[in-house]
């Protein structure tokens, strides 16, 4: 497939203002939880404030609140660059996933979004800020909640969606939270400049777990059994 590049190393921010018609939330409600999320535009400085509250006693310890890009025409083209780097003035400390889709399949006939691939990457910054570079290696696929193996590569070509997300990680976190991002784009290595040491995982002892193959046709059947609220359908 053919790609036309980006004029613009920025998704949002810089070059590209933030805009509020760009992004909707997608909450735990959806699954009959509590959380809520806002994402603030600031125009002086052009900045974006996720912010809301994460509630986990609806759902029994677990919860989530997002926001994603509303758009279903537009693609991003990233094979330029070697990964994305968040300008983050202002945080909590609490710890956040960015999500990015190269795929938005048709809706049920219910309406609601089809299950799909889920790049995830999750990250923390500290309250005084910070700007933090994502090689595409540290992003993990996923499905359903879920990390798995054996998939195609994320498209870079062909990015459908971007999405901000903070969970309760069953229980590790919960309340009001707040994050501020300036911008979010594409970078490019400089010369000389190595490979990363790895994909940053919060708990090492988390390196032991399983990992399934992707099957969607048997998926629902083998998988989803014990994923409770957190088995959504393409949410992010």
């Amino acid at each position: 497939m053919q790609y036309t590049p980006q004029s613009s190393p920025y998704l949002f921010g810089g070059t590209r203002p933030w805009t509020p018609s760009s992004w909707t939330s997608t909450d735990d409600r959806v699954r009959g939880g509590a959380s809520h999320s806002y994402l603030t535009i600031h125009e002086a400085p052009n900045t974006a404030t996720f912010h809301g509250t994460l509630d986990i006693t609806a759902l029994g310890g677990a919860g989530f609140a997002s926001q994603r890009t509303t758009t279903t025409s537009h693609v991003w083209d990233l094979t330029p660059y070697d990964g994305l780097e968040l300008s983050v003035p202002k945080s909590d400390g609490k710890k956040y996933t960015l999500t990015l889709k190269d795929e938005l399949l048709p809706r049920r006939p219910d309406g609601r979004e089809r299950s799909g691939l889920v790049w995830e990457y999750d990250f923390r910054v500290p309250k005084g800020g910070d700007k933090l570079r994502v090689p595409w290696g540290e992003f993990r696929p996923t499905y359903r909640g879920r990390e798995v193996s054996g998939v195609k590569p994320l498209d870079l070509g062909g990015v459908r969606r971007v999405g901000i997300m903070v969970r309760s990680f069953f229980g590790e976190q919960e309340g009001e939270f707040e994050l501020v991002v300036e911008s979010i784009k594409g970078f490019k290595k400089e010369e000389g400049e190595g490979e990363s040491e790895g994909r940053y995982r919060d708990d090492p002892e988390d390196l032991g777990e399983d990992e399934y193959e992707f099957d969607e046709k048997v998926w629902d059947e083998r998988h989803t059994k014990g994923l409770g609220w957190f088995s959504c359908c393409g949410l992010f």
